[in-house]
Parts: C-alpha cells; structure tokens; sequence
C-alpha cells in the first residue's frame, strides 16, 4: 500500500474554523522524508491538464423516492425542529492507515448515501414540513492542491461526486459540508442530533441540544426501521440469496478447511460476500466441533475435523448495507452421527414450530416461546434436565444450553431497530413488512459435567431470514435446506 505524502484527517465538518471559507481552508501537509517540500514548479504543473469529468443526466438511485418518504414521517414526527443526522468520519487505525468506513445506519436509511463525513439536515420550514438538505464533501480543489496534497484527495483515494451529481443521484439539495458547522452555530429553535457519529457536529450543537431529546430521536429512527418498505425487503432477499451462494462455496472446500481451518472458511464466504455484495454484515462465525458451542465465535482459528459439526453463522451485506443473517450447521463430512442428528432435528423442530408463529397479528414473543418450548421438551425427554416441561419453562432452565433469544429484527443492522422501545419491539404485535430471524440452538459445553460425555462440545444452531406477509411468512433464506436428510443429500451433491 502506497503511504500517503502529505496525509492529513479526512476534512469533516469541524475542520473549518467559524468565518473562513471553506474553500480557503489550508492544507496541512504531512512531513515525508523523501519529498520534504513541494516545489513551486510541481505546484503549478499539478493544477492544470485535466479533463473535466463532470456527469450530467444521472438518474436517482433506486432508494431516492423511498428515503424521501422516510424524510417526510421524520418531519412528521418533529414539526418545527432542526434534525441533524450525520454520516460519520473515518476512523484511523495506524498513522494514515483507516478502517473501512460505513455510514451510520440512521443516514443510510433517510438518504441512500454512503459517504464519509457528509451531514443530512432537516431544515423546519415557516409554512410547516421541513426542507431536506445533503451537506456532502464536494470535489477536490484542483487550484489549492487538495486532490493530491491531501492524503483523502481525490488522487490519492479516489473520485467524489460532484454537489450537482450528488443532488441528481439522492433527489435532494446537496451543500458544501465543510460550512455546516457555521451553519448549524448561528442556527436558532430546537434541534435534535443523532449522536456518536461526527465530534465536530456535536461540537457545533453543544449549546442547543440536549442528550433526553437526543435520545428521543434516535429511538425514533429505530422504530422507523421496524417495518420495512419493497426497496428493503428486495434487498434483504438479496443478501440473503448470496448468501446462500457463499455457504455453497464453504461445502465445497471443506476438504481444504481441514487441511488447514477455520479461517478458510471464513475467507472463502468473504469472496462471496464482496463479489457479489459490499462486505459481510456481521463478524462471520466458522465455528468447528466444540467451537461451535461458543455463541459468537469470531477467531475462527480452530482445525476443521472429519467427524465434528460446523457451524456457520454468516451473512452477505449488500452495496446498500442491507444485511442477511443465517446459521446453518453442518456434519464437516457430510453425514450427521446418530446423536449429532437427534440433537439438529430436535433444533430443526424447534426452529419450525417458531417459524410457524410469525405471522401477522402475532405478538412479536410468540415465535421464541414456540422454540423454547420444543426445546425444554426435548431436554426433558433426553433426561438431562428434570421436568415438568412447565417448571422449565417458568424456571428457564433450559437456558444452560440456549442461552440466547430466538431472533431479533434484521435489515441495514444485523440486530436492527435497537434502540425501539420495548412496547413496539419485543412486546409489540408482528406487522406485514417486518423482518426477523427465527435462530435456536442448542449447546453442551466440552467441560458440561450435567450431560453425559457424547454429548459435549456438540453445538447446533439453525437460523433463518423470515419476512412477515399480509397471510402469514415469507422464508427469505429459503434456498438453503434445513431438515438434516436434505442437508445430507445438498452437501453430497456440492461435493460429487
């Protein structure tokens, strides 16, 4: 990788100071000991001798009209307030070296726009409503050097859009992002703020915000998330298609896996999920015999062995950040042990009976009752915990070995909507339009002394995308199979 000359910050709305232009703002250049100076000629020949490369007649991006209607119930919900949502800045790893940047999810959602720094504002206007305006990085300056000084400059990072291309493809006004912040200090009236995403946004609002209201806000753009429009629901199916393509690839180099681990299979779902999509949503989960009784196995540094059980917990994110998430466990050489397929039926029958409970009218519980209540049945039944079933249940005994809900709500953040309010998340009743994960699973520790030894290190887990219908549900990760014999009979045919 290439180290940038004259690397400074990535420029964000803190960057210039109160009264100065923002086009005027000075570079600060990084000392480099190979070009320790920019010599006047170099300056004067880097200035000229581009070709303009301005698009004209760009159309909207697919999620334009819906972002506006997302806008439009915001506005609704704060009459006469100023909104302030902002994207985020990079984060710095080492020196001039970044993590991957993205979006937060509230800016994502209300403008289909994915870069760093810019800053959404939802102006209060005197007749009612609110106008709408993208405060955007605008191109680099040829004239003053930032496209190449600058180590976020164009030549060094890459083409920005234009503000004009910018408000033909988001259908929305687009500004200098670098005079938002003297923007919002001479502002006046209530303002609100999504918080923990730009420092210098924060900065600019101190005076006018409050962390309750704040609060309010964010909640709300959770809740706003709960039912999802068609634009989502086609990008949830998506992701959830490729990913069904990228547990595809992992059957087929589990021979590889084995001769060296984990880690090739998460490598080889990450190809899938950049091919085809923007990256994985979620820290990919590749875990291998008793690995796969740790819930959220992330090192994926284990061996792969002929014999044990896989689990893989993983989903494709889409370019539009919309993610899947999906487990499936599977027998490393293809057919399940006596008692590796009792135990995944018996979390298969559990996962069936919750999936049978999402429907509309439902209450949102309903579905993780259904799955526990299979589950502390089958316990019982094996012996392993004592019964009646409904002292388990009203006990919780069963969660020694399925310690986790049943599912949670999915869309641009695997655990969507989090901030939503109890009453309209967990105690809340299923809508069309909603869509969640349906995921138990069951879990004998290697070191679990309450089971007898032929069950430990044993971990299964079954978890599928599940969009609720105006008459029911809608399996979005149904191309991958899920009773044991068709798992056994997919793999084999993958393999041949």
């Amino acid at each position: 990788m290439a180290e940038a000359q004259d690397k400074q910050d990535a420029p964000s709305a803190q960057d210039a100071p109160a009264g100065q232009d923002a086009q005027d703002k000075p570079i600060k250049q990084r000392k480099n000991g190979l070009y320790p100076a920019v010599s006047d000629e170099l300056a004067a020949v880097m200035k000229s001798g581009w070709a303009d490369t301005e698009r004209t007649g760009l159309e909207p991006i697919a999620q334009a009209s819906y972002a506006a209607a997302r806008r439009a119930a915001l506005s609704a919900r704060f009459p006469g307030e100023r909104i302030v949502v902002p994207a985020g800045n990079l984060r710095t790893r080492s020196n001039d070296t970044e993590y991957p940047f993205r979006a937060s999810t509230e800016y994502v959602h209300l403008t289909g726009d994915q870069t760093q720094d810019a800053v959404l504002v939802l102006e209060p206007l005197a007749g009612g409503g609110h106008e709408a305006t993208a405060y955007l990085l605008p191109r680099s300056n040829r004239e003053n050097g930032e496209f190449w000084l600058d180590g976020q400059g164009e030549l060094w990072v890459g083409r920005r859009n234009s503000l004009t291309e910018g408000e033909q493809l988001l259908g929305l006004p687009c500004k200098d992002v670098r005079t938002v912040a003297d923007t919002l200090r001479e502002a006046t009236g209530p303002v609100r703020v999504v918080r923990g995403h730009d420092a210098g946004v924060e900065a600019a609002l101190t005076d006018k915000v409050t962390a309750e209201r704040d609060a309010e806000l964010k909640v709300f753009l959770s809740e706003l998330r709960l039912v999802k429009d068609e634009f989502e629901v086609g990008e949830l199916q998506k992701a959830c298609d490729s990913t069904a393509r990228g547990f595809a690839d992992v059957v087929k180099v589990l021979d590889r896996a084995e001769a060296t681990s984990e880690r090739y299979i998460e490598g080889t779902f990450f190809l899938r999920a950049r091919v085809e999509g923007n990256d994985v949503g979620y820290g990919s989960i590749c875990a291998a015999g008793p690995h796969a009784t740790t819930l959220h196995w992330v090192r994926n540094d284990g061996p792969v062995r002929s014999g044990d059980l896989l689990l893989l917990d993983a989903g494709v994110e889409t370019d539009t950040l919309y993610t899947a998430d999906v487990t499936r466990t599977l027998p490393v050489n293809g057919t399940f042990t006596p008692l590796q397929r009792t135990i995944y039926d018996a979390v298969y029958e559990a996962q069936e009976a919750g999936i049978q409970a999402v429907k509309p009218g439902a209450a949102y519980r309903d579905f993780h009752e259904a799955s526990q209540r299979v589950l502390a049945e089958k316990l019982v039944e094996w012996g392993l915990v004592e019964g009646p079933v409904e002292r388990v249940l009203e006990l919780a005994l069963q969660r020694r070995w399925t310690l986790h809900g049943t599912g949670h709500m999915l869309g641009l953040d695997v655990h969507d909507c989090a901030q939503a309010r109890t009453e309209t998340y967990v105690d809340c009743t299923l809508e069309p339009g909603m869509v969640l994960t349906v995921e138990p699973g069951l879990y004998f520790q290697a070191d679990d002394l309450t089971v007898p030894e032929e069950y430990r290190g044993i971990g299964v887990r079954i978890e599928d995308d599940i969009l609720v219908t105006a008459d029911g549900n809608r399996n979005l990760s149904a191309a991958l199979p899920r009773r044991s014999a068709e798992v056994e009979a997919w793999m084999a045919d993958l393999r041949a």
